[in-house]
């Protein structure tokens, strides 16, 4: 059955007027983001290494008539960000809201992974993410070049929550999310007080449709996998982008250094080791023993 979004529960105006940019805004829940930032009122810049992938992006938002360009750009090149940052502010005259989704991933086994591989993704996830919060800074910040407000913009960081515990086959991304963490909570706090700048992270949990789920969840692990989540269900890409639009939005205004965490309560679970009746079983036959050995508290030995 074809997925359908649920009506939003924002006021279709709740971000007017703002302009956006999204890295890895070209795809799976960047675009999404994309979409929801633009049918809530924002001007979308989206960028990605795939000049193919964006024009399809922008020529989806544009069908929502929504306004929206896209600019070629890797998340890692300092150049390449100082350029889309410029470049967005040329094409809209100001920037109101970044969003960093573009990640890297797939699973192996640390013995496997070489230094390089762990490298790249840090590279993309956690330096590519301070690398466009820096060079969108000037014009993020109260008073900044473009800024018509008295107040700064606003970041929001795509996490995970690989690192709250451990995850196999992922220590290159559980470090790298960690990192973004610990700028999502740094810059909050310094640019926070200094330049009236929020900035929050989202830590997605397994979400449907999404090239993320098709690399590290094969569908028969999947399957397996939902039968210990406490929702019992993938959450969706519209789960992500609306809480990423109450997070730029007013809505989260006093909102400042957190990571919003939208995976159904699964980081708290583990896989059943017993079916609920036998674990009611158990619990009855324990109930009853206490109350036996209760019973026999204060009679003589004699009477035993």
């Amino acid at each position: 059955m074809a997925w359908s979004p649920s009506p939003s529960p924002f006021k279709d105006d709740i971000v007017k007027g703002k302009v956006a940019l999204v890295t890895g805004g070209g795809s799976g829940i960047g675009l999404e983001i994309s979409k929801q930032l633009g049918k809530h009122g924002a001007s979308v810049v989206i960028m990605g290494r795939r000049n193919h992938v964006l024009d399809a992006a922008v020529s989806t938002l544009r069908s929502l008539s929504i306004p929206a360009i896209g600019f070629e750009g890797d998340v890692r090149k300092q150049e390449d960000a100082k350029r889309v940052v410029e470049s967005t502010v040329k094409h809209f005259g100001r920037l109101d809201i970044l969003v960093n989704a573009a990640a890297g991933n797939f699973l192996v086994s640390s013995e496997d992974l070489s230094s390089n591989g762990f490298r790249t993704v840090m590279d993309i996830d956690s330096v590519g993410t301070f690398t466009m919060c820096r060079e969108a800074l000037k014009y993020l910040k109260k008073g900044g070049p473009g800024r018509y407000s008295s107040g700064g913009g606003t970041i929001v960081n795509i996490s995970a929550t690989l690192h709250y515990t451990a995850s196999w086959y992922q220590i290159h991304v559980s470090a790298a999310k960690a990192a973004v963490d610990a700028i999502t909570r740094n810059l909050a706090l310094e640019w926070g007080a200094d330049y009236d700048i929020r900035v929050n992270g989202i830590a997605p949990g397994p979400i449907a449709d999404t090239p993320g789920m098709g690399k590290l969840a094969p569908e028969e692990i999947d399957s397996k996998a939902r039968d210990y989540m406490p929702l019992y269900k993938l959450g969706e890409k519209w789960d992500i982008a609306m809480a990423a639009l109450y997070l730029a939005s007013d809505a989260g205004k006093f909102i400042n250094g957190t990571i919003l965490v939208v995976d159904g309560g699964l980081w708290l679970s583990q896989p059943r080791h017993l079916p609920k009746e036998q674990v009611k079983q158990l619990s009855r036959t324990v109930e009853k023993r206490s109350r036996g050995e209760s019973a026999l508290v204060g009679v003589p030995k004699a009477k035993l």
